[in-house]
């Protein structure tokens, strides 16, 4: 089954290489290079994807700050949430779960491979809470 997965991240290298990943596995992918332009672009009314994944540090408007503004506003309800990032400190991991966050993915601890494999687990098993992946 395809997928709508949107990517969340200031890293243009990273976005295109998990674009790719996605894409060549059939799915269909937005990039946004920050919280900004995914609140944004989530504003505007369209249908929400299957999974968001997002980076915590990001300029402007950062991961998690975009995932509170998502909770308070109700955008992308139905959307699972995959925190993606480098911080892996239990105090990051704890707050993606506060925010109900519906996973936690490491990027240095996962090729592409299997953060895709993790995303579709948790869009498919309806995983709630964030867990720290490997």
């Amino acid at each position: 089954m395809a997928y709508r997965v949107y990517l969340v991240d200031d890293d243009r290298f990273l976005l295109d290489l998990y674009a790719v990943k996605f894409r060549n596995a059939g799915h269909e992918v937005s990039v946004f290079g920050s919280g900004e332009d995914l609140l944004t672009a989530l504003r505007k009314g369209e249908p929400a994807p299957d999974a968001i994944l997002l980076d915590l540090i990001m300029p402007g408007v950062g991961g998690f700050e975009a995932l509170e503004t998502m909770r308070k506003e109700n955008l992308a309800k139905s959307s699972k949430v995959i925190i993606l990032s480098n911080q892996g400190q239990d105090s990051d991991i704890e707050k993606a779960k506060q925010l109900f966050a519906d996973g936690y993915i490491i990027k240095a601890s996962a090729i592409p491979s299997e953060v895709l494999a993790e995303t579709l687990r948790t869009i498919e098993t309806g995983a709630q809470g964030a867990g720290q992946s490997s």
